[in-house]
């Protein structure tokens, strides 16, 4: 997947409204978005369990056994903060959503500890 950066500008906005996350959250979700896409037989609306899943996986897949610790590190610490990355997204009309999506969708979707650690592969190896 060839890398994501925002035009000059959209940071700027971004930040006027969520100063929390790092940038590279905002691109990497959605990648995230289009990494679910890619895994479905045909293009559809997302749901937020979907994109938070995704998220999951993706990092799981990106960065391995430091997912955790590059997510957090971005100021990605619960799915909820998914959440919140993508509704600022769609605040600033930079994604789409539809009526019946919240960010209740985001919430505890999955736990950090349990995704990045204890269900790590290598982890199931030594326990």
């Amino acid at each position: 997947m060839p890398e994501l950066a925002f035009r000059d500008g959209i940071m700027d906005r971004i930040r006027l409204r969520e100063q929390r996350f790092d940038e590279r959250a905002y691109l990497f979700v959605l990648g995230a978005l289009e990494y679910c896409q890619q895994r479905l037989p045909e293009r559809r609306h997302i749901t937020g369990r979907e994109l938070a899943l995704a998220c999951r996986d993706l990092a799981l897949e990106r960065f391995g056994v430091l997912a955790r610790m590059v997510l957090e590190h971005w100021g990605v610490r619960t799915s909820a903060d998914i959440g919140d990355v993508v509704f600022t997204l769609v605040e600033l009309e930079l994604l789409m959503s539809q009526a019946t999506d919240s960010r209740d969708e985001f919430f505890e979707v999955f736990d950090f500890d349990q995704a990045f650690e204890r269900d790590y592969p290598w982890c199931a190896q030594f326990v």
